[in-house]
């Protein structure tokens, strides 16, 4: 082939290879936050052992920056004993920390007033120490549900404060299945930990995945993603598997820094269904219907109906 001819080609292909570029799928980004720390005991590690084992599987999977929020109120209880040293154990790892308020109310069944009290108490313990970002999750994801004067009235008191909402986009349910495996411990019943393994990656992956879905259809973009766990002995166990396939499904495990820098960070979304994350109230008040906001294969009945069948190995109910 002479040069002329493969100048020719190569002219040709452009076009062609440009538009395959355009038509790549895009670039899938999430972060892994914890809520509820320090939380109470789960099913097969203390507290202590819980929280090496979490931050040795973060380590391991690559996952330089996660983020915990905080409970502060959670210290007076029992298993709260050795919860401050719990919490620096995990900035020393390189994690951050953030208010979660201080005693885990519902803003729907509180005055404004008493639940910004309480957020307060929470950014005081938290005030000065190592790690700390300007971030504040709403305890149940609960930003009043349908109260909007309410909603807006906290969300004035966070921009007062310099605080912005550490909201969520997808949901692991995890603690659902922590509560399942309680009951089922407590119960005596023989647990599956091979499929409940499955499951909790199952439900995260797929999570994410629909998230991201709906972004697309109603942003027109791909955010960063942030993933809601929790501090439990779930994690420990597995988060490690979870990331593995996360990046096995084209997922990169990015700082919870740089997905609270996205765009959508800067909006306040005018619905009252928040407690959906992020992207499902921005589709929300963009008009997508309800009933596409959420997956139910992932929501909670179904997770109860794959714990009974799949991990206790139960016959579904006639």
């Amino acid at each position: 082939m002479t040069r002329l001819l493969r100048r020719l080609l190569a002219f040709l292909l452009l076009p062609l290879l440009a538009g395959h570029a355009q038509a790549a799928p895009p670039h899938k980004r999430i972060a892994l936050t914890f809520d509820d720390v320090p939380r109470m005991p789960g099913a097969f590690f203390t507290p202590d052992e819980r929280t090496r084992r979490l931050i040795a599987a973060l380590r391991a999977s690559g996952v330089r920056q996660a983020a915990f929020f905080v409970n502060p109120g959670n210290l007076e209880q029992p298993y709260g004993k050795g919860g401050e040293a719990r919490i620096g154990a995990y900035v020393r790892a390189g994690h951050v920390i953030a208010n979660h308020s201080y005693s885990h109310k519902h803003l729907s069944e509180l005055t404004a007033e008493a639940y910004v009290a309480d957020l307060d108490r929470g950014a005081a313990w938290l005030k000065g120490r190592t790690g700390l970002r300007p971030w504040y999750r709403y305890p149940f994801l609960d930003e009043g549900f349908g109260d909007v004067a309410k909603r807006d009235a906290v969300r004035a008191a966070l921009r007062a404060r310099g605080l912005h909402n550490g909201y969520v986009t997808s949901d692991s349910n995890d603690w659902l299945m922590e509560a399942l495996t309680l009951e089922a411990k407590a119960k005596g019943e023989t647990i599956d930990l091979a499929a409940l393994k499955a499951l909790y990656i199952r439900t995260i992956v797929g999570a994410a995945d629909f998230s991201d879905a709906l972004a697309r259809k109603a942003l027109g973009r791909s955010p960063i993603q942030v993933m809601l766990m929790h501090e439990t002995d779930l994690e420990a166990m597995f988060v490690a598997d979870a990331v593995r396939a996360l990046k096995s499904d084209g997922w990169e495990i990015v700082s919870a820094d740089a997905a609270f820098a996205d765009p959508i960070a800067r909006e306040e979304p005018q619905s009252v269904r928040t407690n959906m994350g992020q992207i499902a109230a921005m589709a929300d008040a963009r008009g997508v219907p309800a009933a596409e906001l959420a997956n139910p294969a992932f929501g909670e009945r179904a997770i109860k109906r794959a714990f009974a069948a799949e991990i206790l190995h139960k016959a579904p109910n006639p």
